[in-house]
């Protein structure tokens, strides 16, 4: 029974997801997308663009205009795709996208965020189902580490299904390039 369950676990279709308004996007989003296909040997990999993140005010560019910018980043990668879910689950909430990927059961999901957004995440709509449903990859950003490890969601999450990432980190956000 034990080979046939690892059996199936290798079969599945291991996705990582970036979620995110991308206003603009950056290398630094490039970077964590291929190190984390590489770390887990993520076979597709989902740039989600949000209209709008529900904890900021506004945007910057238009939606259509992100896209674009997100595709010009990527570029040439086939694993890396940039896609828009809004119009399809109705929601913009991270919780309902999980659940609109993880419908196919051969789906493993692997939602990546920057260590910024690990402080808050305990706000986010239906976060510690979201933490059951998928396993959330944590990239360190610049000055973010203590406060991310102090964090509620670090403290009370398993760590099967929430891992921090050290690694050479790029030192750019998007609202430093906003201000260019």
């Amino acid at each position: 029974m034990v080979k046939l369950e690892s059996k199936l676990v290798t079969r599945r279709n291991k996705i990582g997801i970036l979620g995110g308004s991308f206003d603009p996007a950056h290398k630094g989003h490039l970077t964590i997308s291929k190190e984390a296909i590489k770390r887990f040997k993520l076979r597709n990999f989902i740039w989600a663009i949000t209209k709008k993140n529900p904890f900021k005010k506004k945007t910057h560019t238009s939606l259509d205009n992100r896209i674009k910018h997100c595709k010009k980043i990527i570029g040439s990668s086939k694993l890396i795709k940039v896609k828009f879910y809004e119009d399809i689950i109705k929601s913009n909430k991270t919780f309902d996208l999980i659940n609109h990927v993880s419908k196919n059961k051969k789906n493993k999901i692997y939602f990546i965020m920057g260590a910024d957004n690990l402080i808050k995440f305990h706000k986010w709509y239906k976060w510690k189902l979201i933490s059951q449903k998928c396993k959330i990859i944590v990239f360190d950003r610049h000055g973010y580490k203590k406060k991310s490890l102090n964090s509620t969601t670090y403290k009370r999450l398993n760590r099967e299904n929430l891992k921090f990432i050290e690694f050479e980190k790029v030192n750019i956000s998007s609202s430093q390039l906003r201000k260019i």
